[in-house]
């Protein structure tokens, strides 16, 4: 099918280098995730989408799917390439309050869930950065401030509408196309094009206690010592987000995000332990439950090159902790770097009583760490020194673990930097005893592998024997 045929049966629009939005359309949220694709399909259906998938197998052109644009590694972007792209149009989100059900576009935001969900007093499981694309999240697993409470946002999808590379349309939920519901759910864009979610969703309270405060570095072995303390017996109300970072007045700091399920007075009652150390500033407060997915997004906005690498641990050590806060001030000051590293604390009860088969994602008794190191976009790709140091980092803090499995310590995957390289065995840590499933699942519904730019899962007919 040639160009000028795609476009006269589009319902939705094309994009191509010559067409005065390609800059807008190629961009992401980390400017290194940019590439040049040929061509750049708005999708407005799943019409549309089937449509572009015929397109790109018959043109023997490799594809993307982009919504919200935040793998800083590419997994929505491809060099020469086919882009379908869900966020112009098919990015609404529907609440049905009777059924507590909110049916997501998978190109909406989720600030725009958050939104439509809290006008009926209800939320879900969500991104801590609400200019995240839902679909990316979910698929790869979804962690949240309510995931003490309600497990990972792949716990709380009811149905998925996919198109797969045959161009079908189908449902994969408990009943229908259950393999499928089961691969989706952790194994992200592997077997096709999400054009919709159904989240089950909670009655949630208007506002809550959250927010952020600063300490200065000085202070991080106490803060590390309160978290080995509080961390064991952490609720399903709680949660924080520790991060060691050099602030926009190139001073080292300590940053801790704050949430708690209730009020204020309960809040600060809850962490009196973190707030009784003393910060130099306290922004934490009672506040609407559909801005605190907005709090991080000053610091995580759109143009600046990123590299990003996930590790996990299983006890916090200060030690390792300080360390690599160190270093972190070091790599700031040697020059144009601005490194940060965020460790995740929630309550993993929720998420580890699901079975380990029941989903793609492989759940593992850890908390997340993400070295995040970003520079400023409009200088040269920084991507391979952001790499050196960033491995660095995750050998200092995963230096203080003892007793940590391969398998626990590999990291959230949607954290990952190897998401899109095909060459790396990463996928078979990333899913560990599911992967032969997948592969099944993978032969079944992608069996000549065109959905491969995340953690590509090889089908069971390339590899297995009879």
């Amino acid at each position: 099918m040639s160009d000028s045929a795609l476009l006269s049966q589009l319902r939705g629009d094309i994009v191509t280098s010559d067409h005065p939005d390609y800059s807008k359309a190629i961009a992401r949220w980390a400017k290194n995730a940019e590439r040049l694709a040929k061509v750049v399909v708005y999708v407005k259906d799943e019409h549309d989408i089937s449509l572009v998938l015929r397109y790109a197998k018959d043109a023997g052109l490799p594809l993307a799917i982009h919504g919200g644009g935040h793998n800083p590694a590419g997994a929505s972007s491809v060099e020469g390439g086919v882009v379908i792209d869900l966020s112009r149009y098919m990015n609404k989100v529907r609440v049905d309050a009777e059924k507590r059900l909110g049916y997501v576009g998978g190109g909406a935001l989720w600030a725009t869930v958050d939104k439509e969900a809290m006008k009926h007093g209800l939320a879900t499981v969500g991104g801590t950065v609400n200019h995240t694309g839902v679909g990316g999240l979910i698929l790869g697993g979804g962690y949240g401030w309510l995931s003490p409470a309600y497990g990972l946002a792949i716990d709380n999808l009811v149905d998925a509408t996919v198109v797969i590379a045959d161009g079908s349309v189908i449902h994969a939920n408990e009943k229908e196309n259950p393999d499928l519901f089961f691969g989706i759910r952790g194994g992200g864009c592997n077997f096709g094009v999400a054009a919709e979610f159904v989240l089950k969703l909670y009655p949630q309270r208007t506002t809550v206690y959250a927010g952020f405060a600063v300490f200065l570095p000085h202070l991080l072995e106490q803060i590390v010592v309160a978290t080995k303390n509080w961390w064991p017996t952490a609720g399903e109300k709680e949660g924080m987000i520790q991060m060691t970072t050099v602030g926009p007045d190139r001073k080292p700091a300590v940053v801790i995000f704050f949430f708690y399920n209730g009020s204020e007075t309960e809040g600060r009652k809850n962490f009196k332990s973190f707030l009784d150390i003393g910060p130099i500033s306290d922004f934490t407060k009672e506040m609407s439950y559909d801005v605190v997915n907005s709090l991080q997004n000053p610091m995580a906005g759109h143009g600046s090159g990123v590299y990003m690498k996930g590790l996990a641990h299983n006890n916090p050590n200060p030690e390792s902790i300080i360390k690599a806060h160190e270093r972190v001030i070091e790599i700031f000051e040697a020059g144009t770097l601005r490194p940060n590293v965020l460790y995740e604390y929630f309550s993993l009860s929720k998420i580890n009583s699901v079975r380990i088969d029941a989903t793609a994602f492989q759940r593992v008794p850890t908390a997340n760490v993400l070295v995040a190191i970003a520079w400023d976009g409009s200088i040269p790709d920084q991507s391979d020194v952001a790499r050196e140091y960033a491995y660095e980092l995750a050998d200092i803090i995963s230096s203080g673990q003892i007793g940590l499995k391969v398998t626990d310590g590999v990291g959230y995957s949607n954290y990952d930097p190897d998401s899109v390289n095909s060459s790396s065995n990463k996928a078979k840590l990333i899913f560990g005893a599911n992967y032969s499933r997948l592969q099944g699942i993978k032969a079944k519904y992608d069996p000549d592998n065109i959905f491969n730019k995340w953690f590509a899962i090889t089908p069971a007919t390339a590899t297995a024997t009879k």
